[in-house]
């Protein structure tokens, strides 16, 4: 079963940049972890910067979507 949510590194910020000749090299800094959405096929605004904190994120992202989801099966379902 694939999770909805899951963790995937940030996309790196430009931190400068600098010419050697006809060249332009540029330096990065890396920014941390991103929530990706499965479902809506997007990344979340909320970012963090382990790996440990976002995948904890996931997790309760997960058990948040799995709880509604059988919540809402188990009312429209009759008994």
């Amino acid at each position: 079963m694939m999770h909805r949510f899951v963790t995937i590194p940030a996309t790196p910020k430009e931190t400068g940049t600098w010419r050697s000749g006809v060249r332009f090299y540029s330096t990065t800094a890396p920014s941390g972890f991103n929530i990706y959405d499965n479902e809506k096929k997007q990344r979340l605004e909320f970012w963090v910067l382990t790996r440990a904190e976002a995948d904890a994120e996931c997790e309760r992202l997960n058990a948040d979507c799995f709880e509604s989801m059988f919540i809402r099966s188990s009312i429209s379902s009759p008994p």
